[in-house]
């Protein structure tokens, strides 16, 4: 099975967590921590910059890694390292390619419709109880 190494930005600010919904593919209105593919050659940290420019017109300090996560889908495997980060001072954020975004409490993070590795990446969350690590 084909392995596709991604990237995820688990973006922080006033105790909340940015999460974004899919606005193409086949996981179409799934909602996803934002980031992509990592190109050849490139470092995870730095592919989630590039990510979260080219998805979001945003700027973003990368912080530590929260975990990794492992998932088959049906046609590939996913492998996707999750870094927690925090917008740059006056990075204002713009949605490029999803439909739809929101800014979520750790009480809240359960009210959107996740894609399935992603859940994976809400449990680490919870298990880090990020909210007292802002």
């Amino acid at each position: 099975m084909k392995t596709i190494r991604v990237v995820a930005a688990l973006i922080r600010k006033d105790n909340k967590i940015f999460a974004t919904q899919r606005g193409y593919g086949d996981f179409k209105d799934g909602w996803e921590f934002p980031g992509g593919k990592i190109e050849e050659g490139e470092s995870p940290e730095h592919a989630i910059v590039r990510e979260i420019k080219e998805e979001l017109n945003a700027d973003i300090i990368v912080g530590d890694l929260l975990t990794t996560v492992e998932h088959d889908y049906p046609n590939f495997h996913l492998s996707m390292d999750c870094f927690w980060a925090e917008l740059l001072p006056d990075s204002g954020m713009k949605l490029l390619e999803h439909e739809a975004a929101k800014w979520l409490s750790i009480d809240g993070i359960d009210s959107v419709d996740w894609l399935p590795a992603d859940i994976k990446v809400v449990d680490a969350i919870k298990a880090a109880k990020f909210e007292n690590d802002l």
